[in-house]
């Protein structure tokens, strides 16, 4: 049984402390909701986890099952079944679609796929994605919407098999056709027995692919933990709860959160997009 454990750890940006001593672990199979207000180290926690060199770990410990996380290169937390669906995938001018995707899936493999069945698992993969095969040819994510770059990364995703998908508001700027489509692709992937630890202010992606957990993270830490009922909690009063029931001063309040629910708010900034 596979396990990401993280202990206690901290993560600056530059001199500012941003994660404060982040305790989680995800189980093989499961699928936890990460939550919490804007700012209070969602993303950061996914970047360091995957080896972005702008998040430094100044202490703590991450493994991927016995493997030492923090000492490998991004590279090779790839290899050992890391993945992280960016939440703004870039575009790679000079690297075209098609032949990143082979070589991404030929070092996972003793031996390289032939042209023949790389083909065949593109066409399979970009018609399950709604994706115009013939974008296959084009530089990565050049030239795509938005919501195109955020099905080409489960598209990745999908081709590449990780044991841990890390996504990282994935659904921001998804029309609800792009939605249904992203979310389909989540629930197979949980079906075949993969993990994967998804940040979103979205209830309604969360209501499509069933987290079998929830954590609450406030001011650089896992604060809150439980079922699913806490993301209709959140949903439906925000996050003022958290101070007023449990007494944790939350930093860098959003004047909003006690008002608007995470479904509304996602739409807000999908609008705005």
């Amino acid at each position: 049984m596979s396990k990401l454990s993280i202990e206690n750890l901290h993560v600056n940006v530059g001199e500012v402390e941003i994660l404060r001593g982040v305790n989680l672990t995800i189980e093989e199979g499961e699928t936890l909701a990460l939550l919490g207000p804007n700012g209070h180290g969602k993303s950061t926690l996914l970047a360091a986890i995957m080896g972005n060199p702008s998040y430094t770990v100044t202490q703590g410990k991450i493994f991927l099952d016995d493997q030492d996380v923090l000492a490998m290169p991004v590279d090779e937390r790839s290899k050992a079944g890391l993945f992280l669906a960016m939440q703004y995938p870039s575009e790679i001018p000079g690297v075209n679609s098609a032949e990143f995707l082979k070589a991404a899936i030929n070092v996972r493999r003793a031996k390289p796929m032939s042209l023949f069945e790389h083909y065949s698992k593109l066409q399979k993969a970009y018609k399950e994605m709604g994706i115009p095969f013939e974008m296959s040819n084009r530089n990565l994510n050049e030239g795509f919407s938005g919501g195109e770059k955020k099905r080409n990364e489960i598209l990745q995703m999908k081709l590449l098999e990780p044991k841990f998908a890390m996504l990282d508001e994935i659904d921001s700027g998804l029309d609800v056709d792009a939605m249904q489509i992203v979310a389909k692709a989540i629930v197979e992937e949980q079906q075949k027995g993969r993990s994967f630890l998804v940040v979103s202010h979205y209830a309604r992606l969360y209501d499509m692919i069933h987290p079998t957990r929830t954590a609450i993270m406030i001011n650089g830490r896992i604060e809150v933990e439980g079922g699913v009922d806490l993301i209709k909690r959140i949903d439906t009063e925000g996050y003022e709860w958290i101070k007023n029931e449990l007494g944790i001063k939350i930093e860098k309040e959003d004047k909003q959160m006690s008002t608007v629910s995470i479904g509304i708010c996602a739409t807000a900034e999908g609008t705005k997009k």
